[in-house]
C-alpha cells in the first residue's frame, strides 16, 4: 500500500490516516511476534547466543531472517535520502525490536556483551597506536602521554556537536585507550574551535547536531543506540576483549577524567556523568536541552537524578535550566572549578590521582553498586522504542527544521 502512495510529504490528509492506520496496524503484529518469540529469534541471530553481532549488524540479520520484522537496507538507504520530515518512520520498527531484544534476560545481556567488544576498526588500529601512541581519528585525535590517553574532540566547524562519524570515531579512540596496556588514565577534552561564535576556544560539546538531524543523518541504530551501549557504556563499564569464560573479569577499565571548558550542552553533558572526575572553567555551563528539542537525552534520565537528585534532574530536563561551573548545585555534577587559565594544571593533577593503585578495584564496586548492569538494560529497553518514536513525533520534526536554513548546526 505505502509503495503505491505519495512519499509522505505529499500525502493528503486521507492518505496519512490510511498510512497511518497500517503501519500501526502491522506494529501490532510484530510487537505480539516478538513478546511471544524474541529469544528464539535473537537465538536463530546469534547461533544459539555463540555469535556477537552489534545493534547494526543483528538489525541487518533480522531483517534478512524475518522478513517484515525490521526494515532492510533498501528501505533504510530510501529513508536515509529523505529529509527527516518526509521519512515514513521505519526506524521505529528497530526501536520495537530493540526494545523487545533488550528487556529479555536471555537476549538483552548478550546484546551489551557484545557492544563492549572492541570494533574491527580499534583492533585493526590498536598495533600502531600501542608503537606510536598517536592516532587521528578524524574529529577525535588520541594521543598517549605518561601513561594518560588524551581524547580530544576536534569538530572545529560545529563546537564538537554529535552525528554518525563522530560516534564512529569516539568508540574507536575509547577502545584504542582502554586496550592499550600502557594507558592507565583516559582523558577528554574539546578541541580548540574555529567556528565564528567560539573561534580560538576550547569547547567540549553543543549536543547532538540538530543539522544532521534534520537532514535523515541521525540514526536510531548507528547514532542513538551505538553511542549509549557502545563508547559511553564501555567508558563506564569497560570494553570486553577477554575470555568470558576465565575466572579473572573480562572487562577491561580504567579511570576516565573529563575537561569542560565553554559548555558542555546535550550529549556533552550526558557524557560527564559516567565520568570519575569532572574538571569545569569557572566560565562554563552544563544543560541538557531535551525539552526544547523533543528527543530523549540518552541515559540522561536514568543517570542524572542519581547523581544530582530527582529535583535538580527535573529542572535540567524538563525545565531545560542551564547549570553554570559556579553554581552551589554545579558541585553535584562537577567535581572542581577553576579559572580557565588554571584548567591545564587542575586536569594535570587529576590524572595523576586517578593513577592510584587500588583506583581501579574501588571504581570498579562503585559503579556497579550506582549501577547495576540489569538496571541500565531495562532502561535502554524502554529507550529504545520511546526514542524511536520521538525521532519521528511532529514538534521534533518542526523544531529542527529551522537548522535547514543553516541558523545553527546544533543544540547549542
Amino acid at each position: 500500500m505505502l509503495s503505491i502512495l505519495p512519499v509522505p510529504g505529499e500525502r493528503t490528509a486521507e492518505q496519512r490516516a490510511e498510512a497511518a492506520a497500517a503501519i500501526d496496524g502491522t506494529r501490532v503484529l510484530r510487537a505480539a511476534f516478538l513478546d511471544t518469540h524474541v529469544d528464539a529469534v535473537y537465538d536463530e541471530l546469534t547461533a544459539g547466543r555463540t555469535r556477537y553481532l552489534r545493534v547494526d549488524e543483528l538489525a541487518r540479520a533480522a531483517a534478512e531472517a524475518f522478513p517484515g520484522l525490521v526494515p532492510t537496507d533498501d528501505q533504510l538507504a530510501v529513508e536515509r535520502a529523505r529529509p527527516q520530515a518526509a521519512k515514513e518512520g521505519r526506524e521505529i520498527d528497530q526501536g520495537l525490536f530493540f526494545g523487545r531484544v533488550l528487556h529479555s534476560p536471555l537476549a538483552g545481556p548478550h546484546l551489551l556483551d557484545a557492544m563492549l567488544r572492541p570494533t574491527p576498526r580499534a583492533l585493526a588500529l590498536l598495533p600502531e597506536f600501542i608503537e606510536t601512541g598517536v592516532a587521528d581519528l578524524g574529529s577525535v585525535r588520541l594521543e598517549r602521554t605518561d601513561a594518560v590517553a588524551r581524547l580530544t574532540m576536534c569538530r572545529e566547524d560545529s563546537l564538537n556537536a554529535e552525528d554518525n562519524r563522530q560516534i564512529d570515531d569516539m568508540e574507536t579512540a575509547v577502545d584504542l585507550a582502554l586496550l592499550d596496556p600502557s594507558v592507565e588514565v583516559g582523558l577528554l577534552r574539546g578541541g580548540v574551535m574555529t567556528h565564528p561564535r567560539h573561534r580560538g576556544r576550547r569547547v567540549f560539546s553543543a549536543g547532538i547536531n540538530l543539522k544532521a538531524l534534520h537532514a535523515g543523518g541521525i540514526s536510531l541504530v548507528d547514532f542513538l543506540l551505538r553511542r549509549e551501549l557502545g563508547y559511553i557504556h564501555k567508558i563506564w563499564r569497560g570494553v570486553l576483549a577477554g575470555d568470558t569464560d576465565h575466572w579473572r573479569p573480562a572487562l577491561v577499565e580504567k579511570p576516565w577524567v573529563a575537561a569542560v571548558d565553554t559548555f558542555a550542552i546535550g550529549g556533552g553533558c550526558q557524557l560527564l556523568l559516567v565520568f570519575d572526575q569532572v574538571i569545569a572553567a569557572s566560565d562554563s555551563y552544563l544543560s541538557l536541552p531535551a525539552a526544547a528539542e523533543g528527543i530523549i537525552p540518552g541515559a540522561g534520565n536514568f543517570r542524572l537524578g542519581r547523581a544530582g537528585g530527582a529535583r535538580l534532574a527535573r529542572q535540567v530536563i524538563l525545565e531545560g535550566q542551564r547549570v553554570r561551573a559556579t553554581e552551589a548545585r554545579a558541585a553535584l555534577l562537577v567535581d572542581e572549578v577553576h579559572e580557565p587559565e588554571e584548567m591545564d594544571a587542575a586536569v594535570e593533577r587529576s590524572v595523576r590521582r586517578m593513577r592510584g593503585s587500588a583506583v581501579l578495584a574501588n571504581r570498579r564496586m562503585l559503579n556497579l553498586a550506582e549501577e547495576p548492569p540489569e538496571e541500565f538494560r531495562r532502561y535502554m529497553a524502554e529507550f529504545a522504542l520511546q526514542q524511536s518514536l520521538r525521532l519521528y513525533s511532529p514538534d521534533v520534526i518542526h523544531k529542527v527544521g529551522r537548522f535547514s536554513t543553516g541558523k545553527g548546526a546544533s543544540s547549542h
